[in-house]
């Protein structure tokens, strides 16, 4: 029997998807990534399809716009199967948009109170006889953070 040499070894993968064999080796425990086990002797092996390549790019890509690795497995595998839900991806990702506006406000008003915060200690910096508004100084971003 011929041996199917389109599969990559784990070194390979990593080097044409541009990442470590550590991170290959995360998302197949994860089950995000198509392998199969072959003994050559005493060793055995890991192959991975070929089409681990794009996986692991649109796996890169999902997490950068801040889905987790557990968020992409089901996705990413429903899309490989055929059987990708459009309504409950596009539900998922009107989620995950809601949920990043929301950190990007909570961000906004800490950069507001860093701003303050600033300003009353370059106020002190230069004036000896300055007195802070310790309310300032107290003020707290949102408990949701």
């Amino acid at each position: 029997m011929a041996l199917d040499t389109s599969f990559l070894l784990i070194g390979k993968l990593a080097a044409k998807a541009n990442t470590t064999k550590d991170t290959v080796r995360h998302y197949d425990q994860l089950g995000l990534l198509r392998s199969r086990k072959r003994q050559a002797g005493s060793r055995l092996y890991t192959e991975f399809h070929p089409e681990c390549v794009e996986r692991i790019e649109l796996i890169k890509s999902a997490q950068a716009i801040g889905f987790t690795l557990t968020e992409i497995r089901d996705s990413l595998n429903d899309y490989y199967d055929g059987q990708l839900d459009i309504d409950l991806q596009l539900l998922l990702t009107q989620q995950k948009l809601a949920q990043v506006k929301k950190q990007q406000a909570n961000i906004n008003v800490m950069v507001e109170l860093l701003t303050e915060r600033i300003e009353v200690l370059e106020h002190m910096r230069t004036d000896s006889d300055y007195k802070p508004n310790v309310d300032v100084c107290k003020r707290k971003p949102p408990s949701d953070l």
